[in-house]
């Protein structure tokens, strides 16, 4: 029998999410030896997951900090009483009451989050002073990503403006490189540390004006390894816990296996070559080009085209298949696809053993 081969599979309708909990475990443990049990170097993202079990099954193990995207997730670590926990989201709008609302309800979280200019900034400050609070910010930094921050040759002055504001205070530097994806991991190293050397620059400026050390969150699933190396940097992959086709091909070096799979069955032989399944838009995420899904027991399926519902694909001779059977699919992205979905089914020693709500799924939890 194949690890990903459920026992009782017609307890389970399709299309649907399954996590393997021994393999998630293993994953975590793996995280941990690559810092060597050193946990103060770690804070996963919990973007991937949104699962309240899977990050207790993190905090079992002895992490205590954390990132997250969504003011959701982060009230999903505080309902589960996590420590400490970074927004790395520039919040906006409503969104800076909700932190602060989330700051008030859940006393026993250290919450922070991160900032790239001064409007926010001072925007946080009103809000945070009206509620005689107190934020930690960290300067989001464009290490290359093009995507948020500010480039670290200018982040000198804001940093010295943020910090004159009342009620928030700069502890520290955000550089996410999600940008860096080289399969060859001396590439991949070269590429990070060009980035990082300026991140290091601007900490040992801004500690020699504030006699203060710094905290340098940076990272993700792809330069994890690298990262892991520096005992000054806080390491913050996510989708470690699950890990996908993308990352295991592209990273063959990591040692993160599959834990979460998609289960689609075939309901309809359109000819020869055709069969269609009910894995669609709305069961695993779609931003890829084709295939989106690699079915671990049928390697010979090949997606071909995608509707709401639907997935069509082409097969050598479609005689050998027929209405009801399973196929287990590796999603290229899990992160998104995890969010297509309420309830994730888990198996244990190969059966179905819960039910375990994707409960940041939900931009809103109560906040």
């Amino acid at each position: 029998m194949n690890w990903f081969t459920i026992q009782n599979i017609d307890a389970i309708d399709s299309p649907a999410l399954v996590i393997y909990k021994e393999r998630v475990q293993n994953n975590i443990r793996f995280l941990i030896g690559m810092v060597n049990g050193k946990l103060e170097h770690l804070r996963p993202h919990v973007k991937t997951n949104k699962i309240s079990e899977v990050c207790s099954m993190m905090m079992e193990a002895g992490i205590t900090k954390f990132k997250c995207a969504t003011i959701a997730e982060a009230e999903m670590l505080a309902l589960i009483k996590a420590p400490d926990v970074l927004l790395s989201y520039q919040p906006v709008g409503p969104k800076v009451n909700r932190l602060a609302a989330l700051v008030e309800k859940y006393p026993a979280t250290h919450f922070s989050c991160v900032v790239d200019n001064m409007q926010v900034a001072e925007y946080l400050s009103k809000v945070f002073t009206e509620k005689k609070m107190q934020l930690d910010v960290f300067i989001d930094l464009n290490t290359g990503m093009n995507r948020t921050g500010i480039p670290a040759t200018h982040a000198t002055q804001l940093f010295e403006a943020v910090n004159l504001l009342p009620a928030v205070k700069v502890i520290g530097l955000h550089a996410y490189d999600g940008q860096i994806r080289d399969t060859d991991v001396s590439d991949r190293k070269q590429h990070v540390d060009k980035g990082f050397g300026k991140v290091l620059i601007l900490a040992a400026t801004i500690e020699a004006i504030t006699k203060q050390p710094l905290k340098i969150v940076a990272g993700g699933s792809p330069t994890f390894p690298i990262y892991a190396e520096r005992a000054d940097v806080e390491c913050s992959p996510g989708t470690f816990v699950f890990w996908d086709w993308s990352y295991k091909n592209g990273m063959p070096d990591e040692p993160f296996d599959y834990a979460a799979l998609v289960i689609t069955r075939i309901i309809s032989i359109v000819d020869a070559h055709t069969i269609t399944t009910d894995l669609g838009h709305k069961s695993v995420a779609a931003e890829n080009p084709f295939p989106r899904v690699h079915f671990l027991n049928a390697p010979e399926v090949t997606p071909i085209s995608q509707s709401e519902e639907h997935l069509v694909a082409k097969v050598a001779d479609s005689s050998v298949y027929k209405t009801g059977d399973v196929l287990y699919g590796v999603p290229v992205h899990i992160c998104p696809t995890v969010a297509l979905y309420e309830r994730a089914v888990v198996i244990e020693n190969s059966i179905v053993a819960d039910e375990w709500k994707v409960i940041a799924r939900d931009r809103k939890i109560t906040v």
